[in-house]
């Protein structure tokens, strides 16, 4: 009996201490709970106490996950009015009532339940809600019905339309002050109900509206092996709701004040971190309203908004001056006698669907004969896109804040004038006629020219003087070598002289019969490098003069045989010294450092330099080639691609490059930019200073690749822990390692340009701070097709790789 005493003594010993005591998972109307005492559900998943947030020193009662070691707050009772000092307490009052009071300010937070049954009991359940319950069970209040800045699974966002209940989620002003700021997040009531997102009191995101599967504009919202998710709009309730598909996986939405985002974050219990899984707005055509009115956003464009179809600039001025606030008008207004025709435009974010109507017994022509009777009537879609599409929407007068969704997004037909349509259709026919002519013309002529080169003297030597000789065109304006000349120089491809194999065919190194080395890149035949790249490549790089570039000095095509010949490397490729530890230690910090800066250079060149804007697309140590004097130049162009001065990007249906050193919206959606090639540099930077490689290292805290140690070392501030200890100039590889974080930043956005790297590697520029990496781009997506097998290989050899999924 001493015992027991003794035991519930120091129990109370430790909550007048501060410490939290849990009390158990429920209490009734004669129990009350005070500050340093706590709830914790029956399951041992979430606890309800008193807490101070960040570094504030008020006091404030919430929920937060009990076994996760940071601790998450989920929900706040009194977010407005928090409590001073520790005299905080909660209980049922005789109204049936949950009260939270201070004995210095009396009642701080109340409930506002109107059922005049009596409350039996106040529990914590293990999904995190809170409830009131009378004694047949019947729940008279729930937190769920209330929410903070987290939307839990099971919780529902939106109406319940039977008692005006509106759940909304609202951010915390900031991580000390949990009362709400400026971002909120609910379903907009109207015809066509849709989730939006708002900053203050204007739209801020819109995620467009629910078409069976998906909200329009969200492409992540897909079927993953995280969470279930559906959307109910019925006389009695409209709202969005998900589920996790393991229980004893922890995943929360929430807004976020200092992003100014809504973020999903999923627990690692590895990492002992909550990890973002996916975060909007996702670019900058998520900016609600960007492009004005009757205006489309395309993210890889330049300038990013353009105006539909059948519309022009309001304010041509203005619209030139990237003022695209005002929006587009048509281009003649329509008569409304039936002459206007519809256009079909496809991976669309839905416009604003303030003004429209929608039917759920509708077909598609229904729906479009219902659009062509209302002047008014601008637009129409299928209202649920499953099977083969049912239902009918219709939009009204300007259409707002349309975005193109790559892999993702839905069909609409637009309406323009019937003559603007018949215009485009004539052009076309006359571009189609054109096309054809000038590819029957080519063909012609480069059958003649393979006639005539087939009949040439063999043996071309570079540097021969041509002009009197009848020998072949230089075509793509470099040299061509005959096939005879190559075999002589590697001495029939001999095993000897192999340097080295990529995914597209070995390098042989050979000697001309001048003495010049040459370095021959022998294309496989089953590689995935075709013809077109093999040509892109020589054409490419022939215009390239940069001291960081390879120089190619020729090629040769012979029937299936293609080769490139390159100047001799005599140091052979980077990464034979990056990931060899006896030739890292010969080489040193400083070499390493000078070869980071010219690989830099090099990237800032094909960028912003060059006669064409290039983006590389398949940079990694091993396209990074060493001469004689440990000069790095940056080699194998096959995958480049070309873009307008003006131009960010662009986009692809074939992916192509290295898995591991791909940007995740290239790897993920063919979204291909400048930006691309700074995550690839990031990566590699990041591997030249560790001496690790990215797909084949492994830790036993961090399953995420290279760049999740990285993140965690630069979260615990030891950073350093990734280098080499033989490395002596700390600051400038610390340095080095801030770089690199920034480059590989899941927004493209948010990683700096070249001519930025350059700076800050030299230190002429300040460093901004990184934010969380994205860590999920080593789930290899389903539609990838390998060209080599050997993948899981962690050789010198890298493995390149296509997607040829539809995008």
């Amino acid at each position: 009996m001493e015992v027991l005493w003794f035991i519930s003594y120091c129990a109370f010993l430790l909550c007048l201490m501060g410490r939290t005591c849990a009390v158990s998972h429920s209490i009734s109307p004669s129990q009350s709970i005070s500050d340093g005492e706590s709830l914790v559900s029956e399951g041992g998943t979430f606890e309800l106490g008193f807490f101070s947030p960040g570094s504030s020193t008020h006091r404030y009662l919430g929920i937060w996950y009990k076994n996760v070691p940071v601790r998450t707050v989920v929900w706040v009772a009194n977010r407005k009015t928090p409590i001073k000092d520790r005299t905080g307490a909660f209980t049922i009052n005789s109204t049936g009532n949950i009260v939270v009071t201070s004995r210095t300010s009396g009642v701080i937070w109340s409930t506002n339940s109107y059922k005049t049954t009596k409350a039996s009991a106040l529990q914590l359940l293990d999904s995190g809600n809170l409830i009131l319950r009378d004694e047949k069970g019947i729940y008279m209040w729930q937190s769920f019905d209330y929410p903070s800045d987290t939307l839990l699974p099971g919780m529902k966002l939106g109406w319940d339309l039977r008692t005006r209940l509106n759940r909304q989620l609202s951010s915390w002003r900031n991580s000390d002050d949990p009362s709400p700021g400026e971002l909120s997040n609910g379903i907009e009531l109207h015809e066509f109900p849709e989730a939006v997102v708002w900053k203050g009191s204007k739209k801020y995101f819109r995620g467009g509206p629910w078409n069976g599967e998906r909200f329009s504009g969200a492409p992540d919202l897909r079927v993953n092996p995280v969470y279930d998710y559906s959307f109910i709009s019925n006389k009695d309730e409209v709202y969005y709701t998900y589920q996790l598909k393991n229980k004893s996986v922890f995943s929360r939405l929430i807004l976020n004040d200092t992003t100014s985002s809504r973020q999903r974050y999923v627990w690692a219990e590895a990492s002992r971190a909550w990890k973002l899984y996916s975060s909007v707005p996702y670019d900058h055509c998520d900016a609600y309203g960007l492009c004005g009115a009757n205006a489309i956003c395309i993210t890889t464009n330049s300038p990013m908004c353009q105006c539909l179809e059948g519309f022009k600039p309001k304010s041509p001025d203005n619209w030139n001056s990237m003022d695209w606030s005002e929006g587009c008008i048509l281009s003649k207004k329509f008569s409304c006698e039936s002459k206007e025709v519809f256009v079909k435009f496809s991976e669309l974010k839905l416009p604003d669907t303030t003004k429209s109507w929608v039917s759920g017994t509708m077909n598609l022509q229904e729906c479009r004969e219902a659009c062509l009777k209302n002047c008014s009537c601008m637009a129409y879609s299928n209202l649920d896109i499953r099977g083969q599409g049912s239902g009918c929407a219709l939009w009204f007068h300007d259409l707002i804040d349309i975005k193109q969704v790559p892999n993702g997004g839905q069909e609409l037909y637009i309406r323009i004038e019937a003559s603007k349509q018949a215009g485009r259709h004539v052009v076309n026919a006359v571009l189609i006629s054109l096309i054809t002519g000038a590819v029957v013309f080519g063909l012609v002529l480069f059958c003649y020219y393979l006639s005539r080169r087939k009949s040439k003297v063999k043996g071309i030597v570079l540097g021969q003087d041509n002009s009197t000789s009848e020998g072949p065109k230089e075509d793509m304006e470099l040299p061509f070598f005959d096939l005879e000349t190559i075999v002589n120089a590697t001495d029939n491809f001999s095993f000897n002289n192999k340097l080295g194999e990529g995914g597209f065919g070995p390098v042989y190194k050979g000697t001309l019969v001048d003495g010049r080395e040459i370095a021959v890149k022998r294309l496989s035949k089953s590689s995935g490098q075709g013809l077109n790249e093999f040509k892109n490549e020589v054409k490419l790089i022939a215009k390239l003069q940069h001291r960081n570039l390879v120089k190619l000095v020729g090629s040769c095509i012979d029937g299936e045989e293609k080769t490139l010949i390159y100047e001799y490397m005599a140091n052979g490729s980077l990464d034979s010294f990056v990931f060899d530890q006896t030739r890292r230690e010969q080489l040193g910090w400083s070499k390493f450092f000078q070869i980071i800066s010219g690989i830099a250079r090099g990237l800032l060149y094909l960028h912003q330099d060059s006669r064409l804007r290039i983006i590389h697309r398949d940079l990694k140590a091993s396209n990074v080639l060493l001469d004689g004097e440990l000069n790095p130049k940056i080699s194998d162009f096959g995958l480049a691609r070309t873009i307008q001065g003006d131009q960010c990007g662009d986009n692809t249906e074939r992916v192509v490059g290295t898995f591991g050193y791909m940007a995740p919206e290239y790897a993920l959606y063919g979204l291909f930019s400048v930006k691309s090639d700074v995550f690839s540099f990031g990566l590699l930077l990041l591997e030249v200073v560790s001496g690790k490689r990215n797909r084949c290292f492994r830790n036993s805290h961090d399953h995420h690749g290279l760049i999740g140690y990285a993140w965690r070392m630069w979260t615990e501030g030891t950073p350093l822990k990734l280098v080499d200890f033989s490395f002596e100039d700390m600051s400038e590889i610390l340095r080095c390692i801030h770089v690199s974080l920034l480059c590989v930043q899941q927004n493209p956005d948010d990683r700096p340009n070249m001519l930025s790297v350059v700076l800050m590697l030299n230190g002429e520029s300040t460093l901004a701070q990184p934010k969380e990496p994205d860590f999920l781009r080593d789930v290899i997506p389903s539609e990838i097709t390998f060209i080599r097998s050997d993948y899981d290989s962690c050789t010198a050899n890298e493995i390149t790789f296509s997607s040829f999924g539809a995008r």
